[in-house]
């Protein structure tokens, strides 16, 4: 079977690469390189730091190649390594604040249907988030880590990154309903 066949080469690249051919390493990156700069670029606003922190992030893939045990999927893997590579960046390039106020009621956030926006334009209104809520809204929302996942990676309490997501969800609505309007000219 086909499938196979490629799980098979993919570990044999992999395999490869573990032994340092830099051609295994050259074929892994290109293969995974355009869906890993998407993951750095949800976290970087700016597209020459994603592709920096996807630079970065690829060197520690192959200067930690020797840990990936077969166990699981490769991809992931490497997406572990992009998101956190882009989190470090996040940390030394600027202070990330989360708001800590606690919020005792979580009303639901009925978000409209996001059918009517393309990938970019979704993702300048991510963008528009405070650094703290798009953080936490990408890491549960798009990466589906647990809120205690996002605390123990974030150095938070698990009650902030609920917070922080319940804040980044209404802030979103509010920003989709605005674009909406604005988009139909219904200001």
């Amino acid at each position: 079977m086909k499938l196979i066949k490629l799980h098979k080469d993919l570990e044999q690249i992999i395999q490869d690469a573990q032994r340092h051919n830099q051609k295994a390493q050259y074929r892994l990156y290109r293969k995974f390189a355009p869906k890993m700069l998407s993951a750095c670029r949800l976290y970087i606003s700016d597209l020459h730091h994603a592709q920096e922190v996807m630079s970065t992030g690829f060197v520690k893939v192959f200067k930690n190649l020797h840990r990936f045990e077969n166990k699981g999927s490769f991809e992931g893997w490497v997406r572990r390594i992009m998101v956190t590579t882009a989190i470090d960046f996040l940390r030394q390039q600027k202070h990330i604040e989360f708001s800590t106020d606690v919020i005792e009621h979580y009303e639901v956030i009925d978000m409209p249907s996001l059918t009517e926006w393309s990938v970019e334009e979704l993702q300048e209104i991510i963008d528009e988030l405070p650094e703290g809520y798009k953080l936490v809204f990408t890491m549960h929302v798009i990466e589906d880590y647990t809120h205690k996942a996002i605390a123990e990676t974030l150095n938070i309490t698990e009650a902030t990154s609920r917070s922080q997501l319940f804040k980044a969800r209404r802030l979103l609505k509010t920003k989709l309903e605005t674009h909406r309007s604005s988009s139909h000219g219904q200001v």
